[in-house]
């Protein structure tokens, strides 16, 4: 089979980054609305896996940040993932921050992004989500929240609040995004004090709106590869206190130690991509250790083959996702991975 995004990547990589992105995502859901996905991508095998009273498909996710608003959930859906994480959504819309904000390390198989959180606000998204035919037919969407860039960090638990109430009767899963380096402050969160605080008030939300609703969803935490042993044990000791059901691992990172000397490496943001493998593959392993066997971890981070997927799971990850991996390689990978991950293949 013909793999077109190969054909095409060069074009695409000629192109601004994030022009390109948009451009791309436009004409898969062209593509999708056809009916031309289905003929041009091979689909993974049934893979079913259950967590946190989730049946999820097979175990490729799609990563938060790909698509922010759910614009595209049919179109990603078709690319054969067992779940789609949207997001990350504001209780307020914002714009982000000032273009340019998204750079490519082609040589490092990397993407440099300082986006800010660019998005329409959680009820947007919401009404996006319903409309989807993937969410009306029981696909699994997660959806991932964060704070306005305007509210103080001292008041960040009260965004969170307001996003989990705006998303909570669509999402499959909730992620609360504390990771992100784009946002002024945010990752203060991930400090003992701010982190208590904030949990223990998404778990008395939480509480109040499953008792509303009669269906307590799954929530996540998302943190950072940058974080050491002692912060991370203290983040896994959190998680178990405040009945959190599970982490993703990792965001990207502010180290550039990989990338020095290659073009863009000096640009402020959040590095992504193969640079981060290792330091996600890390924080898997000692969240493991620490949390034991029972609470799920999902590990994106640097997956840009079958093999890099199958390291995660190894090290401790129930489910990985993607995005920067598909930028470099397109959707077969999508394939790929969970073909390496199938637990009936040879």
């Amino acid at each position: 089979m013909i793999d077109s995004y190969a054909l095409l990547k060069p074009w695409l990589f000629s192109l601004d980054p994030e022009k390109a992105h948009d451009l791309t995502l436009k004409n898969l859901d062209y593509a999708e609305r056809l009916g031309l996905l289905n003929r041009l991508l091979k689909k993974p095998k049934a893979d079913p896996i259950s967590l946190c009273g989730i049946a999820f498909p097979n175990p490729i996710g799609l990563a938060a940040g790909l698509d922010k608003d759910g614009k595209h959930i049919d179109a990603l859906a078709a690319l054969g993932f067992g779940f789609l994480e949207i997001g990350t959504v504001t209780p307020l819309p914002q714009p982000g921050n000032p273009k340019p904000r998204m750079f490519r390390l082609e040589e490092a198989q990397a993407i440099i992004n300082r986006m800010g959180f660019n998005n329409d606000g959680a009820h947007a998204c919401v009404n996006r989500v319903r409309r989807s035919r993937f969410w009306q037919n029981g696909g699994v969407i997660g959806l991932n929240i964060g704070k306005n860039a305007k509210t103080p960090i001292e008041k960040a638990a009260d965004d969170y609040v307001s996003a989990m109430k705006c998303v909570y009767e669509v999402a499959s899963y909730i992620t609360v995004n504390i990771s992100s380096p784009n946002t002024q402050n945010l990752r203060d969160l991930q400090s003992e004090r701010m982190l208590r605080n904030l949990l223990a008030s998404l778990k008395e939300t939480r509480k109040e709106l499953s008792d509303h609703f009669g269906n307590k969803k799954p929530l996540f935490l998302k943190i950072a590869p940058d974080l050491n042993k002692k912060d991370i044990e203290l983040i896994a000791d959190l998680l178990l206190e405040f009945e959190v059901d599970g982490v993703i691992a990792t965001n990207t990172t502010i180290s550039r130690k990989s990338v020095q000397g290659f073009k863009h490496s000096e640009e402020a943001g959040g590095l992504s991509g193969s640079p981060v493998k290792d330091l996600s593959t890390e924080v898997i392993q000692m969240l493991r250790a620490k949390l034991g066997s029972e609470t799920p971890i999902i590990g994106v981070g640097g997956i840009l083959c079958g093999n890099d997927a199958k390291e995660k799971i190894i090290a401790g990850a129930n489910l990985i996702q993607l995005y920067s991996g598909l930028i470099f390689r397109g959707p077969n990978l999508v394939t790929e991975c969970a073909k390496t991950l199938h637990r009936n293949s040879a």
